[in-house]
């Protein structure tokens, strides 16, 4: 069995995937390559790097999308292989091909893997082979409208419009009836065609109060899968999730292996290597249905890290390698429970419009039991060329209840000011009664989420940053 050298990484990517990556790489002894751009020159995953490379402009694809700047950027530093985190090129075959053709090492899965899985129609192809269980719905990919509609009247209305090439929630439409279709339709291409280059679309039998349930696997180059349970995703802005948490509170444990044997079959029907998510949807009546796989790093994976105990992004590096796994399915267990809030640059009382600024504060939660993903500080600007997340709030607990509890508690700490956020609209999930007691799905926001509840939890926040504010200054003026 041929071990592969690997002892520097590029991380392809910014932010705090960046910077999350480089700490495992320096528990493992391995230098790091970052890459930049115009706007992050001075960011601190360029800072905390061995190596550092500049890109190009501030737009990604001046800079973090540049394939060729990141393959001659490895080897001016002699890295052997690349992690690209998620979002920009991590689930771009044609990327991972190139890093093959120059012998560079892809820290995720093979292209083939990416081609099938990227494809919602070629997934659920491949899937359909190990019997997992599907949404009603098309096989096909489709432009036409007049077929579209036809086949939604068969399918039977509410339905869903997918891209067939896309994700995060673009050319996604919900058709309640056949009066709006030829508009949703029309809408729901324009997009994908905009996103993604590929107009086509598929279409799906919508899951009324569908809960939004993924399963974390692992899988090595030697045939080996487990499956590290389960997140509950189900809080969501724009098919976008802004909550998450581990394990669900809805799943027994007869489900739970049930779907996670399902993710396992899922990542054999592509031939999977490394650290993927299998996405599923679970109805009112807990039938679950395949929903599409991401192939590459999750940005709630530190949830799985903390109920398990398993570092995802050593094992992405030890199955680079090509090495065995190290466990296998009697080793994963569930130690407590731990929840995500991705803080956000955006207005949840404008509809959770994206905001650029100053972080005139920047103060995080210090205790034990959080942990804070980020890759910003006090008097950093968040731009308007990239993602709008600040940072990742994650808490671990004995339990859900005082999950819940630490929380509120670490979003009380956290005090942010010189741009909107989301660690208000956080408080008001975890105050609310259907959250407490997870009676909740993907409408959650669309049902019970009222913008006007928030400006008590700000008026109190404020309160709290300018403490924070008159701290610092008193703390500068008698050094």
């Amino acid at each position: 069995m041929k071990f592969f050298e690997i002892t520097k990484i590029l991380i392809a990517n910014r932010g705090e995937i960046a910077c999350r990556i480089m700490r495992t790489c320096k528990l493992m002894n391995i230098a790091t390559v970052a890459v930049y751009s115009d706007a992050d020159r001075n960011a601190m995953h360029v800072r905390m790097a061995d190596e550092k490379i500049y890109l190009g402009a501030s737009p990604s694809k001046e800079s973090y999308l540049q394939i060729n700047k990141i393959i001659e950027a490895c080897k001016k530093t002699g890295a052997q292989a690349v992690h690209p985190g998620y979002g920009f090129l991590s689930e771009n075959p044609v990327f991972a091909r190139l890093l093959k053709d120059n012998n560079i090492i892809l820290i995720g899965p093979s292209p083939e893997a990416m081609d099938i899985m990227g494809g919602k129609i070629s997934a659920k192809q491949a899937v359909a082979k190990y019997n997992v269980p599907m949404v009603p719905g098309m096989e096909e990919a489709i432009i036409d409208v007049d077929y579209a509609k036809k086949r939604a009247t068969e399918i039977g209305f509410p339905i869903l419009i997918k891209a067939s090439a896309g994700g995060g929630g673009k050319g996604m439409r919900i058709v309640e009836s056949l009066e709006v279709f030829d508009e949703q339709m029309k809408i729901a291409v324009n997009e994908a065609e905009a996103s993604f280059g590929d107009g086509s679309v598929f279409i799906e039998k919508f899951v009324t109060k569908p809960r939004h349930i993924e399963i974390q696997i692992l899988a090595d180059n030697h045939g080996n899968v487990v499956y590290l349970n389960e997140r509950e995703c189900s809080i969501q802005r724009r098919h976008q999730k802004l909550v998450e948490e581990a394990p669900s509170v809805l799943l027994t444990p007869e489900l739970r292996k049930k779907m996670g044997e399902s993710a396992v079959f899922v990542s054999k029907a592509c031939n999977y290597s490394g650290v993927g998510t299998v996405e599923f949807l679970v109805d009112a009546d807990l039938n679950y249905f395949f929903l599409e796989m991401n192939t590459r790093l999750q940005v709630e994976h530190p949830i799985t890290e903390l109920i398990t105990g398993v570092d995802l992004v050593e094992q992405q590096i030890e199955v680079a390698r090509n090495k065995v796994l190290s466990i296998n399915q009697n080793d994963i267990s569930i130690n407590g429970h731990a929840i995500e809030l991705r803080v956000c640059a955006e207005d949840a009382r404008n509809n959770f419009l994206p905001e650029v600024g100053v972080l005139e504060i920047y103060k995080k939660p210090d205790f034990d039991f959080v942990r804070v993903d980020d890759g910003i500080e006090q008097g950093m600007e968040i731009p308007v060329f990239y993602d709008s997340m600040i940072s990742k709030l994650i808490v671990h607990a004995p339990n859900r209840s005082e999950a819940i509890e630490k929380m509120k508690q670490a979003i009380m700490h956290y005090h942010i000011v010189g741009v909107s956020n989301t660690l208000d609209f956080g408080a008001f999930v975890m105050n609310h009664k259907n959250f407490i007691e997870g009676d909740f799905d993907t409408n959650f926001i669309k049902e019970h989420f009222d913008p006007d509840t928030l400006t008590i939890d700000i008026n109190e926040k404020e309160k709290h940053a300018l403490a924070s504010l008159l701290m610092i200054v008193d703390t500068k003026n008698n050094a």
